[in-house]
């Protein structure tokens, strides 16, 4: 209830002061298993695609947003958990098997998760090489990979501002990526690199982004 209620005066909102262009609605299946994997750009990302997509999701999110006191605290730990976010301990050992743990659980009771393959906001707006968690999930899911390029949201929150801003945004959504076979004679690590590269070429269609070539190991922000 608290999710729907969310997302629903959020959306309204939202449409009315940044009139965003939404593209692709139809490829998110009505029903099912499905992950979300996007390009990162900023805060307001993970407030972007819950608003956007008509379904529940499921992502996660830094232990710090739900952490804090006050009444800033109260307010990012209300607005984060009634988005369908899932609080990580980022840095702690066993943490990333954690996350991922929480995402298959999700998947198997037919649920849409959302993930940031590049694993952090890009510094410069290029797309940074994706990490192979989103293969992971969908490799032992077999659930389909729809990818999803964000823009514009680099600009209602940069790096380092604390409140948004009003900025064109625009999020694509691609045709639904099915990995459930074709990977079975391969060595694990080669088939989750193979997928994961093929989902972020996707995301690279979608937003014309410059590939930066490498991981983005940036270890300020998320």
């Amino acid at each position: 209830m608290l999710y729907d209620t969310a997302r629903t005066v959020g959306s309204r909102v939202g449409r009315v002061l940044y009139r965003p262009t939404i593209e692709g609605l139809e490829h998110i299946p009505a029903s099912g298993p499905v992950i979300l994997a996007a390009n990162h750009l900023s805060f307001c990302d993970s407030v972007v695609i819950p608003l956007a997509v008509p379904r529940r999701i499921r992502f996660l999110a830094k232990a710090e947003y739900f952490s804090g006191t006050g009444v800033r605290g109260r307010m990012s730990r209300a607005a984060f958990t009634s988005l369908g976010a899932v609080p990580v301990e980022r840095g702690r050992s066993g943490g990333a098997l954690e996350a991922l743990e929480i995402g298959l659980r999700w998947l198997k009771d037919g649920g849409v998760f959302s993930i940031y393959p590049e694993g952090t906001r890009s510094p410069d707006g290029r797309l940074y090489r994706g990490r192979t968690g989103v293969a992971h999930l969908a490799l032992t899911s077999g659930a389909p990979v729809v990818p999803v390029g964000l823009a514009g949201t680099e600009r209602v929150q940069p790096i380092g501002a604390r409140l948004p801003r009003i900025a064109p945004v625009t999020v694509r959504f691609g045709a639904p990526l099915d990995f459930s076979a074709g990977y079975g004679d391969l060595r694990t690590g080669r088939a989750r690199r193979l997928v994961t590269d093929e989902v972020m070429a996707a995301v690279q269609r979608l937003t014309g982004q410059e590939g930066a070539g490498t991981y983005n190991d940036r270890a300020a922000g998320e």
